[in-house]
């Protein structure tokens, strides 16, 4: 039975396993594969992408979960907070090895739309899940401050 969602803004049926892992048919059935496989127990964030509006772990989120949904990836993010996000990585130059970063981008692209002005706690909270194994939490932290900033003028 095949599932109907919109990936990305597109309309899409994937006719696969009911227990699927989004993240797998993401990267295999839609070739999509910004969005990266980490650990498999929603513990690292590498997974990250956007359901219906809120960051989810694609690695655990099953398909068959999905009929109707809006699942947006790392390559659609996109208006003004997700602009603000990427380019404060980039000056800021925020990764390294860069294996982490879709998952961080869009859990901070997500904090920004929920929260524009953001105290450290409220950063710190929303990329708890997240894990940078080069260790780029001051920056990325930074990043979100600058990206806050930039919208706000």
């Amino acid at each position: 039975m095949a599932i109907s969602l919109t990936v990305n803004g597109d309309p899409v049926s994937l006719d696969v396993d009911p227990d699927m892992p989004l993240l797998w048919a993401l990267r295999d059935e839609l070739r999509l594969t910004g969005t990266k496989f980490g650990c498999g127990i929603a513990q690292c964030g590498a997974c990250t992408v956007m359901l219906d509006g809120m960051t989810v772990r694609s690695c655990v989120t099953t398909v068959g979960t999905l009929e109707g949904a809006d699942v947006r990836t790392i390559e659609a993010m996109d208006g003004p907070e997700a602009k603000a996000v990427k380019a404060a990585w980039v000056e800021i130059n925020v990764p390294q090895c860069g294996y982490c970063q879709s998952g961080q981008v869009v859990s901070a692209t997500a904090l920004l739309r929920e929260i524009p002005k953001p105290t450290d706690e409220d950063i710190d909270n929303a990329m708890a899940g997240n894990i940078c194994r080069c260790a780029t939490y001051a920056r990325i932290r930074q990043a979100i401050r600058q990206a806050s900033d930039s919208l706000e003028g």
